[in-house]
Parts: C-alpha cells; sequence; structure tokens
C-alpha cells in the first residue's frame, strides 16, 4: 500500500506554520492515543502515522527534505524497511514527542509529565552506519533490491544484549537507589540551585551487573555482520539518502540499535548520460547516412529502439523517444531519452577516398556557402526553446 502524503495525514497545508504542525499532531495523538483506544489496532497505526509524519515535518532539514524528494527522500519509501510508522516503537514516540503536552493535559502522564522521560533499564543507543550503494541506470529506473554485508555491532545472542552472566547477576545501582537519576545542589550568587542528570554509576539504568557476560564482557553486544536486505524505490539520484531505523550498530545493553544510512551512487553508462529524468545518448553517423537518410538502432534503458534518419540531417540534430527516460523519484511521470547527432568526421583517407572527395568538393550540394538554407539543422538550444 503507497503511504500517505504527511501534510494529508496531520491535515494541513504544505505551509503550515510549526505551531500549526504541533497542534494538528496534538490533536490526532489525542484522539488515537493507545489507552483511549484500547485493543484498536487501526487507532494504534494511525496514532504511529502521525507520530512519524510529524517527526519529519516538525524538522526543517528533513521537510526540506521530504518536499523535495517525498518519501523516498525520508527514507519511508513504500518499497520497504525505511522507517515508516510500522517500525516506530510506542516508548519512543511517547518520549520523542512528550514535550509537546503541556501539564495540565489529560495525556500529560501518558507523555512522561511533558516532557522527555529517563528510561531506566535501557543501554546506550548505538550508533549510525553509512554505506554507499551503487546502482546502474537499469536499476534506477525500475528500482531494486539488494542484500548488502554490512560488519558491524551485533547484539550478544549469550546474553541477549543485557550484559549481564544471568537474569539474577543485577543489583539496584546504590548511588541512585535505582532511580538512574541523582539529583545535584549547587551554591550560587542567586542561591541554592538543584539539577538532575543521569546516575554516573549507572548510566541512568538503575542497576548494575554483579557478573558480566563472558562472551561480550558486559557490552550486550559483539563485533560480527549481518545480510541486509534494501528495496530501493525507482528514481533515486545521486547522492541521496535513504536510512534503515534500527539496522545499524546494536546498542549497549540493550539500547537502541542505530540507523544504516544509505548514499547512492551512479555507476556511469557507457552510452547513456543522465540529465534529471532524460538520459542522453550521443550518435555518432558517416556523411553518407547523414546526406542519404538510414535507420538505425540506439541503446535505451530498457534495449535496443530503432530510429529513422532522415535525409539531410546535420550535426546537432536532435531526437526525442518518449518516456524512455527515468521516472520521477514521486511518481510524477517519466522522463525522455535525447538521442544528438554528431555527423562523423574521418581523419585518415585512402587514396580512392580522396579522389572521390576531391571530386565532390567542387559539388554546389557540398559547399555550405551556396546553401542558403540548411534543412533540419535544429541546434540543440533551439531544440528546448
Amino acid at each position: 500500500m503507497a503511504k500517505r502524503d504527511y501534510y494529508e495525514i496531520l491535515g494541513v497545508s504544505k505551509s503550515a506554520s510549526a505551531d500549526e504542525l504541533k497542534k494538528a499532531y496534538r490533536k490526532l495523538a489525542m484522539q488515537y492515543h493507545p489507552d483511549k483506544n484500547p485493543g484498536d489496532k487501526e487507532a494504534e497505526e494511525k496514532f504511529k502515522e502521525a507520530a512519524e509524519a510529524y517527526d519529519a515535518l516538525s524538522n526543517e532539514q528533513k521537510r526540506a527534505q521530504y518536499d523535495r524528494f517525498g518519501h523516498a527522500g525520508m527514507g519511508g519509501a513504500a518499497g520497504g524497511g525505511f522507517g515508516g510508522a510500522g517500525g516506530m516503537n510506542m516508548e519512543d514516540i511517547f518520549s520523542q514527542f512528550g514535550d509537546i503536552f503541556g501539564q495540565g493535559s489529560p495525556f500529560e502522564g501518558f507523555f512522561g509529565g511533558g516532557g522527555r522521560r529517563q528510561e531506566r533499564g535501557r543501554g546506550q543507543r548505538g550508533s549510525n552506519i553509512r554505506v554507499k550503494v551503487k546502482l546502474n541506470l537499469e536499476e534506477i529506473a525500475n528500482g531494486v533490491q539488494k542484500k548488502i554485508k554490512v560488519k558491524k555491532h551485533v547484539t550478544c545472542d549469550s546474553c541477549n544484549g543485557s550484559g549481564a552472566k544471568d537474569s539474577s547477576s543485577y543489583q539496584t545501582c546504590p548511588t541512585c537507589q535505582g532511580q538512574g537519576s541523582v539529583r545535584k545542589v549547587t551554591n550560587t550568587f542567586l542561591g541554592q540551585m538543584a539539577t538532575t542528570q543521569t546516575c554516573p554509576t549507572c548510566e541512568g539504568e538503575g542497576r548494575i551487573i554483579t557478573a558480566k557476560c563472558t562472551k561480550c564482557r558486559g557490552e550486550g553486544r559483539v563485533y560480527g555482520e549481518e545480510v541486509i536486505t534494501i528495496d530501493i524505490p525507482a528514481g533515486v539520484t545521486e547522492g541521496i539518502q535513504l536510512s534503515m531505523s534500527g539496522k545499524g550498530n546494536a546498542g549497549v545493553r540493550g539500547g537502541y540499535a542505530g540507523d544504516l544510512l544509505l548514499t547512492i551512487e551512479e555507476v556511469p553508462h557507457p552510452e547513456l548520460k543522465r540529465e534529471g529524468t532524460d538520459v542522453v545518448h550521443e550518435l555518432y553517423l558517416n556523411i553518407a547516412d547523414a546526406a542519404l537518410g538510414t535507420s538505425v538502432e540506439v541503446p535505451t534503458i530498457t534495449g535496443k529502439a530503432k530510429i529513422k534518419i532522415p535525409r539531410g540531417t546535420q550535426s546537432g540534430k536532435l531526437f526525442r523517444l518518449q518516456g524512455k527516460g527515468l521516472p520521477n523519484i514521486n511518481g510524477y511521470g517519466r522522463g525522455d531519452q535525447i538521442v544528438e547527432v554528431q555527423v562523423f568526421t574521418p581523419t585518415e583517407l585512402t587514396s580512392e577516398e580522396e579522389k572521390l572527395l576531391e571530386k565532390l568538393r567542387e559539388s554546389p550540394n557540398f559547399n555550405p556557402g551556396t546553401v542558403k538554407e540548411k534543412k533540419g539543422s535544429t541546434g540543440f538550444f533551439d531544440f528546448f526553446k
């Protein structure tokens, strides 16, 4: 199923301000909150969908990328796997967007009291991984599924990421007494200032390991590799970045995994050059074919195509093959293939060839000065006027 437009999900226009986005998201979050709709899977999906839309549009950089490239540029391509509401965790949503519900809201408790909450028992998040993916024009034109092998930190299979030898190898952190945070009071010229910060002993987990896993030595992860299947949508461009949520390095002691960031690199085609959604092919003709006309085959992204060359075709003449280019990344049509004719002039001649050309040199039809109008001499820039 195709993903819905983020602006449509939130019910706002593309020129909506940050306050309008926040107000729209808050309304939907209240309407579809799981605690208000227990057991309603459809409401839960709509809640996640609204959170995904707000996550993208509330960030200026993400919003600009979405406005330009659509879901593919956001890592939310319909091809599967690049983020998306289905991959969002409910606790992530509560933690990430809790700050838009102020104190006194009916959902204050659901969203961590109007702010980001400290998740105890959860380790450090894993780092992101950046990978370049090379694609040829055929793959860009049709979209492609690729499997890549990524070397990274993976969850320890001995302790299932906990870092502990077994379930009894824990004790409550003596520093924070299991709270995951400590309160610090400092004296300033304004008086005493109290701040709350992550516990330095347990790093916010509220407990410490008494006996570490022998395989990962308490980290909850080991260095390994994973084969990841990625679905790349049609029409991507050089340098565009897609992301796969949770496919980066595994977190420390059960922390959330980082993301896999994919940068597209185009492999040059030997005979076709990309110009946006159009592709250009330079066709070299000998003087005889250009003067007499002929039929030739030209390469396209999908194979060969035959085109007719009329008599008197000049160097620089352009032919357009409609729909033979690349698809727009947002699904708005497809480009064309442009064939640009170049009349080939030989640099080495036999004596017989020289004699033939000497005879033709004096012919009026071979003297450009005697031809007042050159039929079919459409230049490259005139072609686009």
